[in-house]
């Protein structure tokens, strides 16, 4: 039977747990609360970070809050390789295609998701078996006055062009730290965005992600 840990109450409290948690690996840590752990991730890529999520207390899952609500503390699960570099980009949120207008950055998802995270490094490399790949120390993340200003350069000029209809133009190349690509378990998912002349269309679903350039930057200065 999984034991279900309570969420935690304060900051100190949710720095406690991280930081007993690094250095385990994520077989120690699943055998502990008596969850299976997969042979590899290809048909568990959420695994790593749930059960990060489960060990932490975080209970929000996908609503659009952060994950430690009571907190205002986004968790990320991030992969990373034996020189520390995060080796894919992070999701952070669904992208509003639809009902946009009014929409700011300081009400937006991205921007409250964003505020403060705590980064949980994971070995990710794909020779190293999930079940013996640690956990690295925790770091709490604040975007300072010029992250915060990219991030929201960014999440305007991507919002600007969904606005216009443009969805479907937005590549991966678009943002400097922040980009807009497909969230669908296949493309055959579709869903209702802004067209070109302002009538509803359908499109794939999108997601922001923190592009890795910025991501290794962030982890860099804070280790």
């Amino acid at each position: 039977m999984k034991t279900i840990p309570l969420p935690p109450q304060s900051l100190c409290e949710l720095m406690k747990r991280a930081n007993t948690m690094a250095g385990l690996s994520l077989g120690l840590l699943a055998h502990s609360h008596n969850i299976t752990v997969p042979k590899n991730l290809k048909r568990d890529k959420g695994w790593v970070g749930q059960l990060i999520e489960h060990e932490l207390g975080a209970i929000a899952g996908s609503k659009p809050e952060p994950d430690f609500a009571n907190l205002g503390i986004e968790l990320k699960t991030i992969p990373i390789n034996h020189q520390g570099k995060p080796m894919e980009t992070t999701y952070v949120t669904v992208a509003p295609l639809q009902n946009i207008l009014g929409l700011t950055w300081e009400n937006s998802v991205v921007y409250h998701k964003l505020r403060q995270v705590l980064w949980i490094p994971v070995q990710g490399e794909r020779h190293i078996p999930v079940a013996d790949r640690r956990i690295g120390t925790p770091i709490l993340w604040r975007p300072n006055k010029k992250e915060m200003q990219l991030l929201k350069q960014d999440w305007e000029e991507i919002m600007e062009l969904i606005a216009l209809g443009k969805v479907d133009s937005i590549t991966a190349r678009h943002g400097e730290v922040l980009q807009l690509r497909p969230k669908a378990a296949n493309s055959k998912i579709l869903t209702q965005c802004i067209g070109e002349k302002g009538r509803l269309t359908l499109t794939n679903p999108r997601g922001f992600y923190l592009k890795i350039a910025f991501t290794h930057q962030i982890l860099s200065q804070l280790i």
